[in-house]
């Protein structure tokens, strides 16, 4: 394909993107199935033309789904992802065969879609209701690409809660959940239980249910949710767990009890004990949806599948002297999550973090969780509307804390200030954290400059 050619198809894929922003952003989701349903229903139900595996969770569930989807591929099977949000491009949401969608795939997909969409729009506007919003719409086009291209499985994750995520109008044959904690709690509830009822949702009848270890709260939500839909569940540790784990160069040796079998001394190349729960949780899940849970995975594909895995802004190492790593943590739970895995994973005498925090997030809890580790702060903002100013969020850490940080509005510049700082002494490290947002765009900035090269 020429030059030219990639950069119209380039173009017309963000034209999509564009277009779906001029609808209500994903930020404010409206509980409800119908108008998703409708939509597909137009367009010949395309998210029954392949068995799904569906994920909700607080924390960890684009973990959990990029390990699933790496051992379904390794298996050989063709393989949709759906995850959200992007880090850099809109492709990312969609991933077929370990690959984001193609530009030109994308906007042949849009296409044949808009009208349908536009069908269901105007259907909603005689109704005297809004039309599709962003993520109704984008999880439309997902269906409707996994069955175009096709796949054999889609891993489909939540984009919150659950029960009316316009996800759910798919039927997962396997529901997997990773740690219910509080997040979003105006919209999903105020506590671990309304939180959990609402994420128990995606559980239909006759489904099997894998859980990573949750609070009783959650557990009992569970439990009811699956009696009630006559549904099978496994939970971790009784039904699966993590039997070791070692820090190895580069990641860890982790060892895995699944439901059939024991898969020991697989590589992980991603950092934290978190991650080897989320793989734990990816092991039974699979077992669920290849053998019911009852027949032993092949040990040299987990392997495989494994050694190969990534989840870009987690942990990730993106800049060397000085080390600079980003990490999504926007909640108390993901930030306490990243708070014990730095020390586990790395050697370090000094951490500056570079913190960006949404208005709508627990900003205490978040600091609480992480300024025991800090050095220094730096704080900034994102582009996100939905941004904490940093001279805001500056002046609440500083009353928080009792110590003084150093207020930046440019991402750039605060992450230069602190890999300046960081320079001086090869024992420190700069972890930029906060939001998904800012971790999209500290990922950009590390491609754009050289952060694997020194600090000048």
């Amino acid at each position: 394909m020429s030059d030219s050619a990639d950069e119209e198809f380039r173009e017309a894929a963000d034209a999509v993107y564009d277009t779906l922003l001029e609808r209500l952003g994903e930020s404010n989701p409206r509980p409800r199935l119908a108008p998703t349903r409708r939509a597909l229903e137009l367009l010949g139900d395309p998210q029954r033309a392949y068995p799904i595996v569906h994920i909700t969770g607080t924390n960890g569930k684009t973990s959990t789904s990029r390990i699933i989807e790496s051992i379904l591929r390794a298996y050989g099977l063709r393989v949709g992802l759906f995850t959200s949000p992007h880090l850099l491009r809109f492709n990312e949401r969609f991933m077929i065969d370990g690959e984001p969608i193609s530009d030109e795939a994308l906007a042949r997909n849009w296409d044949d879609v808009a009208p349908y969409v536009q069908m269901a729009d105007d259907e909603l506007e005689k109704e005297g209701d809004a039309r599709l919003t962003f993520f109704e719409v984008t999880t439309v086009l997902a269906y409707a690409a996994f069955a175009d291209a096709p796949v054999d499985v889609a891993v489909i994750e939540v984009g919150m809660g659950g029960e009316w995520d316009s996800t759910n109008v798919g039927d997962g044959q396997v529901a997997v959940f990773t740690p219910i904690s509080l997040d979003h709690t105006e919209r999903l509830g105020k506590t671990i239980a309304e939180i959990a009822r609402t994420k128990s949702g995606i559980i239909k009848p006759s489904a099997t249910v894998v859980s990573a270890a949750q609070v009783p709260e959650a557990v009992a939500e569970l439990r009811r949710a699956a009696e009630m839909r006559e549904a099978s569940i496994a939970f971790q540790p009784e039904d699966f767990d993590v039997t070791a784990d070692a820090v190895a160069v580069g990641g860890q040796l982790v060892t895995i009890r699944g439901r059939a079998e024991t898969y020991p001394d697989l590589f992980l190349p991603l950092y934290g004990a978190h991650q080897a729960q989320n793989a734990a949780v990816a092991v039974a899940a699979v077992e669920a949806f290849l053998g019911d849970g009852s027949e032993a995975l092949r040990a040299p594909l987990v392997e495989e599948a494994f050694a190969t895995v990534t989840s870009p802004g987690r942990l990730q190492l993106v800049g060397t002297e000085p080390t600079v790593l980003l990490d999504a943590a926007h909640n108390p739970a993901g930030a306490l999550t990243l708070a014990n895995a730095l020390p586990e994973f790395f050697d370090f005498d000094e951490i500056a973090f570079v913190i960006g925090i949404l208005r709508d997030k627990d900003a205490h809890g978040i600091l609480d969780a992480l300024a025991p580790l800090a050095a220094h702060i730096f704080v900034t903002q994102s582009h996100s509307e939905r941004s904490t100013s940093s001279d805001e969020l500056a002046d609440h850490i500083e009353e928080w804390t009792h110590e003084h940080v150093e207020s930046y509005h440019d991402l750039g510049d605060a992450i230069e200030a602190a890999r300046e700082w960081a320079a001086s002494d090869e024992r420190r490290a700069v972890v930029v954290t906060g939001s998904i947002a800012l971790i999209g765009e500290a990922l950009e900035l590390a491609q754009d400059r050289d952060w694997k090269a020194a600090a000048e």
